[in-house]
């Protein structure tokens, strides 16, 4: 792992930190999580464990920091980083396909499904937090899918293009 992909990684995180931070929440505070979006770009550009485990450990600690819910920190680290090692082996799996803007945008949505069940799930049952996880299922993680499906549509396009001007070694170079 070199200097240059661990400050790509860096900014990736941290462009969707200031996303996270400027989207204003609905819903009782709630927000769609951009962090996952950029998280899952790194993903598509890095198809590598050690890279999949920091950043799924860096976008888990700073959602967890960033979190509206009271006792989300916990839930914020176990739903990234689980999803963040689903989201790779799909990747993985799917290698060639996995390109394609449309397969990446479905697998991004798929993601971000992923993510609010688990968060919604270990919020519930581990953490005991009294929340009603149908409700907030409607209310804010089917529409995190969709704003995270439209933001890897306009972001993943423009970083690509960018990188191919770079000497960056991704997934896209080889």
């Amino acid at each position: 792992m070199n200097t240059k992909n661990l400050t790509l990684m860096a900014l990736l995180v941290a462009v969707g930190a200031a996303l996270y931070l400027v989207i204003p929440g609905y819903g009782e505070g709630m927000k769609p999580d951009f962090m996952l979006t950029m998280m899952f770009i790194g993903i598509f550009l890095f198809p590598d464990v050690r890279s999949v485990f920091l950043l799924g450990a860096t976008t888990g600690v700073l959602s967890g920091i960033f979190t509206s819910l009271p006792g989300g920190f916990i839930p914020n680290v176990i739903d990234k980083f689980i999803t963040a090692f689903v989201v790779f082996a799909v990747i993985a799996l799917l290698r060639k396909a996995a390109n394609n803007l449309i397969v990446s945008i479905i697998i991004t949505c798929c993601g971000t499904l992923l993510s609010g069940t688990i968060f919604l799930s270990v919020a519930i049952f581990i953490m005991g937090i009294n929340i009603p996880f149908g409700l907030l299922f409607i209310t804010v993680v089917l529409p995190a899918i969709a704003m995270n499906g439209v933001a890897f549509f306009i972001i993943s396009p423009i970083i690509k293009s960018l990188l191919k001007r770079t000497s960056f070694k991704t997934a896209l170079s080889n």
